[in-house]
């Protein structure tokens, strides 16, 4: 456990940050973003794959925890069952299940989207089994979202609607379920303005901030690619949205993070 009170990102992929401003080596771009305040990464897995990648990064660095899951996207790879996400979820290091969920943006075109919703079911079994809360990937797909999350039973276990764009409806129902929402780079986009207002009513014990580097990098280096660093920049524009201090966002961000992965 952390006892400094510190920035936590959390969610990053430091598998797949560029690390050619720090010299090619992960850790000269871990010690900037604990420069700029972080204290604490959740490095997330997207395939099987490259679970081993994530882990051992994981495992080399005292404040960088990990996540074991097949994003919803991904259609090639080793597709894992409930008994294989549990096993690997029990690793040290390991906080949670995922990155899962639905993604309709990315098929716009597809008629069946069985696969990724049993998918989908899949980590929810796993993480009410091993106990690792869900990280929750939706992309034009909130109603049914919601919907396998309530069948499921999702609320057993909890978790995070991870880079949340949605409504503050949906909001809602996920806080009705006992998820936390956390807000990426995108809310402070100019054109965010709905994504502002539902950041500044979700309640103060259910937020985080995380990048989602190297994607999706806040203002002021939007288009650029993405880093832990940046994560000060979401907290700073919560703080402007929420009529409140820096540090408080702060504190309350990183606490709510330990709070739902039980650090």
């Amino acid at each position: 456990m952390k006892t400094s009170v510190m920035l936590t990102d959390s969610h990053c992929h430091l598998d797949k940050v560029d690390l050619t401003p720090f010299d090619g080596r992960i850790e000269n771009m871990l010690d900037h973003a604990r420069q700029a305040g972080v204290s604490q990464f959740l490095c997330v897995c997207i395939d099987m794959e490259h679970f081993e990648d994530v882990h051992r990064i994981a495992r080399d660095f005292d404040d960088v925890y990990c996540s074991v899951g097949l994003h919803p996207t991904h259609q090639d790879g080793m597709e894992p069952d409930v008994d294989t996400l549990v096993r690997f979820s029990s690793q040290d290091h390991v906080i949670a299940t995922g990155e899962t969920g639905l993604d309709n943006f990315h098929f716009k075109n597809d008629a069946d989207m069985t696969w990724q919703h049993d998918r989908f079911r899949t980590h929810i079994r796993a993480a009410r089994e091993s106990g690792k809360p869900l990280i929750i990937h939706t992309r034009e797909a909130k109603e049914d979202t919601i919907r396998i999350l309530r069948e499921e039973k999702a609320d057993e276990v909890g978790g995070v609607m991870h880079c949340f764009a949605e409504d503050w409806e949906t909001a809602q129902k996920a806080l009705d379920l006992g998820f936390y929402i956390s807000f990426s780079g995108i809310v402070t986009f100019n054109s965010a303005k709905e994504l502002q207002q539902v950041a500044q009513k979700v309640p103060e014990d259910r937020m985080l901030v995380e990048t989602d580097s190297p994607w999706l990098a806040p203002t002021p280096n939007r288009g650029k690619p993405n880093q832990p660093a940046y994560v000060k920049y979401v907290a700073e524009k919560m703080a402007e949205l929420r009529q409140c201090d820096y540090q408080h966002i702060v504190k309350t961000t990183t606490d709510n993070f330990n709070t739902l992965f039980k650090l």
